[in-house]
């Protein structure tokens, strides 16, 4: 395999669809710079990738803080590191109604799922305006086109990648940028774990979950295409396309059948 030149950060890089990503984008020859918070899952995945003959360089940063984001940016230029694809991959949530859930978790998720995102884009479209080149790929989610009970925050935040995401692809289309929103549904990660939503109804639907490395494949062909948005998966299409259609609060009525607990189990923030 030939090595291209070209550099993909990414976020999140070391599970679930961020992994899945940076797979397809070593085995196209791109040199890496992944990004999590653990330094020996950094290692292991590193090491990996390596093996694909492309260089991978591995940054620990926690970006739910603000100054790590700022922190990364100030390290990949320190390094001299031209970064030609950066994937905003990295987010959480958080489950329960909004009235039992902690605010100062859900404002961590707020600096992962929309700062970090605004202070990454905004270093690096600034390179990439430079040169006249430059693709970003941003995780949004079926999420971001729905009201989401039980999941009111990481909704909120998705909604705002998905709207960001558009506005900056419009800003940038002189500049020979391009801007994808990748739109998956509930997919098999760690996301439910994290997000302590095990029994949720969708959850405990083991057949209803997409396989990331699917999701993953749909994102790295439309960012390669140069699409503003891929909706990954044809049930998560036919959501939308019903969701469009419908009220809002059917929507969230929907939503809420999925996401409250299943079978009436009590919901460990309550």
């Amino acid at each position: 395999m030939l090595q291209n030149k070209n550099y993909a950060l990414i976020t999140g890089a070391t599970e679930g669809i961020g992994y899945e990503l940076a797979k397809l984008f070593a085995r196209d020859g791109y040199n890496l710079v992944i990004v999590a918070r653990h330094t020996d899952e950094l290692k292991n995945k590193a090491a990996e990738f390596s093996k694909q003959g492309v260089e991978v360089i591995a940054i620990a940063k926690d970006l739910f803080k603000r100054e790590e984001a700022f922190a990364l940016c100030e390290e990949v230029q320190a390094r001299n590191i031209q970064i030609d694809v950066l994937v905003n991959n990295a987010g959480q949530g958080v489950y329960g109604l909004f009235k039992d859930t902690e605010v100062e978790r859900e404002l961590e998720i707020v600096d992962l799922n929309i700062a970090s995102t605004i202070i990454l884009t905004k270093h690096f479209v600034k390179e990439m305006i430079a040169r006249n080149y430059g693709k970003i790929l941003n995780l949004a989610s079926i999420a971001s086109k729905t009201p989401g009970p039980w999941q009111s925050v990481y909704h909120g935040t998705k909604a705002f990648v998905y709207s960001f995401s558009e506005a900056i692809r419009y800003e940038l289309k002189e500049n020979n940028i391009t801007v994808t929103a990748l739109l998956p549904g509930a997919t098999d990660t760690d996301f439910f774990n994290k997000a302590d939503m095990q029994q949720s109804a969708i959850v405990q639907d083991k057949s209803s979950l997409a396989d990331p490395a699917d999701v993953a494949k749909d994102g790295y062909e439309a960012l390669m295409s140069g699409k503003d948005k891929i909706i990954s998966g044809l049930k998560n299409k036919a959501m939308i396309g019903m969701s469009n259609i419908l009220p809002d609060t059917a929507v969230a009525a929907m939503m809420d059948k999925q996401q409250r607990p299943a079978d009436g189990q009590s919901n460990s923030n309550d």
